[in-house]
């Protein structure tokens, strides 16, 4: 079975993902869509698709799947929409900013009987599953403490952080989401520092930059996820996990993995740059586990709901930020 795919969005991540579609033999790329006619049409050329409008690639019978690149505030309509079309739906993090609104988004995906997957690629990264693989195998015993190391090489820009819904909801959330699924167990507690360290106008946006969030499931299991908008020495991913006999990590990694020894010592090669290099087998998995859901028949993972879980800890991190003090899940602290 090949699933057709309509790409709504050209723009960085809407590339990656067309690269990931493309890539699969399983899959094909029909069409794409963009605000911007000229972007759709470029992406298009590269792939020999067409350029379509939302509305085309709604209603057409050679497409089975979209892929949802598009600005946040788009994210839960374009779901709905889809949803009642009868495609299966791949949509990039977050369903949106507002729980409510993510809430009645799931409540129409319930009632069609669509395929929702959320675009959370790091669980698809070989290193990192490889680090759950362990977990699973017993390697390390049982789980006591999880340390999550995440940093973007230098900040994005200011018109993005106005609207990206801050540094919790829109990088942080990767994070709670990858903390969820090493943990094995659901977080109850929440206690976050933010700063503006990097870059002030930031801060005057009303966002941080730079914060560290602690998480604490019901039996004592810890995580702590460090985030910076500024790593001078590359894009920063890294994973590790304590457990009652011992330890598995993830270091991070390099576009070419080799080490020189010389009379200066030893050397190394730079990092990955940002999240189009370092994640791009990540970006295949998950394409491919989205298509082998929707060909056996089998629920999409990461569904609605873990984005929805993911996006409870980002509000109640930001909360924890404003009102100084631990954040209760579920108990109405």
């Amino acid at each position: 079975m090949t699933v057709r795919f309509g790409l709504l969005g050209a723009g960085r991540i809407g590339k990656v993902h067309a690269r990931a579609v493309a890539g699969d033999p399983d899959a094909k790329l029909v069409a794409v869509a963009d605000a911007f006619e000229a972007a759709a049409k470029e992406l298009a050329s590269v792939y020999g698709a067409e350029v379509r409008s939302i509305e085309e690639i709604e209603k057409a019978g050679d497409i089975d799947a979209v892929v949802i690149c598009t600005p946040t505030d788009t994210h839960a309509d374009l779901i709905e929409r889809f949803a009642r079309a009868g495609k299966a739906i791949f949509c990039e993090k977050p369903i949106d900013l507002d729980l409510a609104r993510v809430g009645r988004c799931l409540g129409v995906v319930e009632e069609t009987g669509a395929t929702l997957m959320v675009g959370f690629n790091r669980r698809f990264d070989p290193h990192f599953a490889a680090v759950r693989k362990a977990i699973d195998d017993g390697a390390i015993g049982e789980i006591e403490m999880v340390t999550i190391t995440s940093r973007d090489p230098g900040p994005p820009p200011h018109d993005y952080i106005t609207r990206s819904g801050g540094i919790f909801r829109d990088m942080t959330i990767h994070d709670f989401d990858m903390a969820r699924f090493l943990l094995g167990e659901e977080p109850v507690t929440v206690s976050a520092q933010a700063s503006v360290l990097v870059d002030k106008r930031i801060g005057e946006l009303g966002d941080y930059d730079s914060v560290s969030v602690l998480l604490r499931t019901a039996s004592g299991k810890q995580c702590v996820i460090s985030n910076s908008r500024r790593a001078t020495y590359g894009y920063d991913q890294r994973i590790e996990v304590h457990g009652s006999k011992g330890m598995v990590a993830a270091e991070n990694q390099r576009p070419v993995s080799i080490e020189v020894a010389n009379a200066g010592g030893y050397t190394r090669p730079p990092l990955h740059d940002f999240f189009m290099t370092r994640y791009t087998q990540a970006y295949a998995n998950e394409i491919a586990a989205f298509i082998a859901a929707m060909s056996k028949g089998r629920k999409a993972s990461p569904d609605g709901q873990d984005g929805l879980k993911a996006l409870v800890l980002a509000e109640a991190a930001l909360r924890s930020v404003r009102e100084g003090r631990t954040i209760g899940l579920g108990d109405g602290a």
